[in-house]
This record gives C-alpha cells, sequence and structure tokens, in this order.
C-alpha cells in the first residue's frame, strides 16, 4: 500500500482524559466533575477535537453514572458548544444497563458520538507466577447489534473500540451491509507492555504497537474509507512507530493518561496533547477543529 499524500488532511486528535486511570498509576488524571471540565476545556484549547470522559467511577450505572458526567460536560458545552465528546460505557449486567445513562446524559447535554465495542476479549494482568490472569471483556453479536442500533437511533457517530483484529472484522460485516451508522471511528487499540491494567508487564491484548501491526489494520480498511486513530494502551504511543506511520498514511491520534504508562514519567493530558500536535506539524498535517471533526466524520 503506497503512503497517502495526506498533507492536507486534517488530523482528528482526541484526548481520553482519565479511563480506570487511578492517582497512583498518574497524579495527574481528572477524576471529580470540577476536575474533568477544567481537563477538557484546556485540552479543547490545545488542539483536541474530540474529549473521551469516564467519570469518577465506572461501577455507577444509570443515573448514579449520568450525573457527573452531566455536572461536568455542562459547563465545558457552555464555553465550547461546538466541542466533540462522549462517555464510556457503564459496568453494567447487561447491555440496557452498560447504555442506561446514555440517554440522561443526551437529555441535558448535547451528544453527538456514541460508543461501540464490537467484540470481546481478555483482559488482565500478571499472576504471582508472571502468567495471565483476569477475566473476560464480553460483548456478544446480540449486544454489538444493540449498540449499533441505539446509535443509529440516538442520532450519534459510534466510536468503535477495536481491541482485537477480529473486531474490526464485525465492523467490516455491518460495512459491506450499508449497517455502518454514520460518523463512524474506528480506533485501533494496540496493547503496550503494561497492558489495559498497567499493573505488571507482560500481560496485554491484541496486537503489538509495531510497524507491521498497523499495516494489516490498514489492509483490512483498505477500500473502506472508515477514518482510523491509533493508541497504545499501557505504554507510550509516542515512542512507537504507529504515529508517524499513521499520520503519513492519513490517520488520526487518540493520546491521553487513559491509555498511556511510563514506569518513569506522569505527564498531564495538555503534555501528551502537545506532543502529538508537535508531531502533526513536523509530519506536515494540520490538526482537525471541532467542527472539521465534525465534517470529516460524517457526523449526524
Amino acid at each position: 500500500m503506497a503512503a497517502v499524500a495526506s498533507g492536507e488532511i486534517p488530523v482528528i486528535i482526541e484526548v481520553a482524559i482519565n479511563g480506570i486511570t487511578t492517582p497512583d498509576i498518574n497524579p495527574n488524571v481528572p477524576l471529580s466533575p470540577q476536575a474533568i471540565t477544567a481537563d477538557a476545556l484546556a485540552c479543547l484549547e490545545g488542539g483536541a477535537a474530540i474529549i473521551h470522559t469516564h467519570n469518577h467511577d465506572i461501577g455507577l450505572t444509570g443515573a448514579d453514572a449520568a450525573g457527573p458526567y452531566i455536572e461536568a460536560m455542562i459547563p465545558v458545552l457552555a464555553v465550547r458548544p461546538d466541542a466533540l465528546w462522549y462517555p464510556t460505557l457503564t459496568s453494567g449486567a447487561d447491555h440496557q444497563a452498560r447504555n442506561a445513562h446514555m440517554a440522561m446524559i443526551a437529555a441535558e447535554v448535547p451528544l453527538r458520538m456514541g460508543v461501540v465495542d464490537p467484540g470481546s476479549t481478555n483482559i488482565g494482568t500478571a499472576g504471582p507466577d508472571g502468567l495471565p490472569v483476569g477475566g473476560t471483556y464480553k460483548n456478544d453479536y446480540a449486544d454489538i447489534r444493540a449498540s449499533f442500533d441505539l446509535c443509529r437511533e440516538s442520532g450519534w457517530g459510534p466510536a468503535l473500540a477495536i481491541y482485537e483484529p477480529g473486531f474490526l472484522q464485525c465492523v467490516l460485516s455491518y460495512h459491506r451491509a450499508g449497517c455502518l451508522p454514520a460518523g463512524s471511528m474506528a480506533k485501533l487499540y494496540f496493547g503496550g507492555e503494561w497492558g489495559l491494567t498497567r499493573r505488571a508487564r507482560g500481560v496485554t491484548f491484541g496486537l503489538s504497537p509495531t510497524r507491521h501491526a498497523l499495516l494489516a489494520y490498514l489492509d483490512m480498511l483498505e477500500g473502506t474509507a472508515i477514518p482510523w486513530s491509533v493508541s497504545v494502551w499501557g505504554g507510550d504511543l509516542m515512542a512507537t512507530p504507529l504515529p508517524r506511520l499513521a499520520l503519513e498514511r492519513g490517520g488520526h491520534l487518540h493520546v491521553g493518561i487513559e491509555e498511556f504508562y511510563d514506569p518513569n514519567r506522569s505527564p498531564t493530558n495538555q503534555e501528551l496533547l502537545a506532543e502529538a500536535v508537535a508531531l502533526c506539524a513536523e509530519v506536515g498535517r494540520p490538526v482537525a477543529s471541532c467542527a472539521q471533526a465534525v465534517e470529516m466524520l460524517g457526523l449526524p
């Protein structure tokens, strides 16, 4: 596949500002509604087109989960009504419980994006003997269909979390059937050496953050025109070949405290964003505004 002449294509930079990161992993993580508001506004000012945020407790469901999101994002949208953002799913027992907060949020705060996790994967860490322990993050085909239906019916562009190649195979099935909702974007997640938990080295998920791993995904995506971004979970995206290659091939960047880990430093979201913006300038691609991201993704 030849490199894309991408110099005029703006780069959509998404900042995932917290996730399940705890202060012992990175003391700069924003968790309170007030901290999330301040961090989101600073990232939007620094060049982020999309903000992805969790609230302080992924175990909350329904109204308990929705409340902190609403409290955090009302002041953000008051200052930046153009801002794109989306919450995460909760850890509810079924699809309805995991998504119950979404409509509650959308009733109070403008929301143009949703979440579809189109597959299942094992997530864990190293046990005392160094072998993997953990559990399975499960999304069966019925859940996946319900998630796509929810996004389509609500007018939300799906953020497609691609943990494994099989997740992308599922997305491509929807694409071939003409059933991929408007605004879909594939978030290619690569497994860093510390994995999602960032508690120990050696147990991760998906493809490693290498040149050939990204090229394999790009072979799968070829001819689809589905926008895509790259991120490394449990590692440092900028220390891998992925971001430069992604920018050279017309892709986008997904950064933030949610996925970053380096035991030798604890950057802020603004520092991680600044590194991404600097690389865009070095490669010669402009950074997309929120309005440009809406147009590029074809958001409803």
